[in-house]
């Protein structure tokens, strides 16, 4: 990941990054009932496994509790936190930009990304939602230019329908005159 430099291109520059609550974060001992019971009170959807410098070893989603908890037939009591983590998940830097994210995130098919600052340390985990609000802006400005274009391209066609439009409405409302004025 490259260092960039460019303001408003880096993670720790999005809105998202500076409004996100502080992630929800727990050890790898941490029972997977405790650790549902933090992520059910929050309302997030994943925590992320800390060691003793906050560091990120692993992050654990709700399906990973559907999956290899309730499916597994374990119990949520005696299981570890660190036994369903995905261990040593994908890690961004503050200084990273957005866009090489947004494309890893994609191509790799991972929805959650840790986010640490320089000495390694958890400051934030940004999920796909959060990369949809940076990009819903070009693609509202890509449909307007392709309906721009559509209708530039087809300008005759729309003058055309716009005239008969018109043209029926004037007769339309001309025979209602003539009909009123007879009645």
């Amino acid at each position: 990941m490259s260092n960039n430099q460019r303001p408003g291109t880096r993670l720790k520059d999005r809105p998202e990054y500076r409004e996100k609550p502080k992630p929800l974060t727990a050890d790898a001992n941490t029972s997977v009932a405790e650790a549902v019971g933090l992520m059910s009170e929050k309302n997030f959807g994943s925590i992320v496994v800390v060691d003793p410098d906050n560091k990120v070893v692993g992050i654990a989603t709700e399906r990973d509790v559907m999956i290899k908890v309730v499916n597994g037939g374990k119990d949520p009591a005696s299981t570890k936190i660190g036994d369903i983590m995905t261990k040593d998940p994908r890690l961004a830097r503050e200084t990273d930009d957005v866009v090489d994210w947004l494309r890893i995130m994609s191509n790799e098919r991972f929805r959650r990304l840790p986010v640490v600052d320089t000495d390694g340390r958890i400051t934030a985990l940004f999920t796909q939602g959060d990369f949809v609000s940076y990009t819903w802006p070009d693609l509202a400005y890509q449909a307007r230019q392709l309906a721009r274009a559509t209708i530039s391209r087809n300008r005759s066609v729309v003058l055309i329908v716009g005239g008969i439009l018109l043209y029926t409405v004037v007769v339309v409302a001309a025979l209602g005159a003539v009909i009123a004025s007879q009645n």
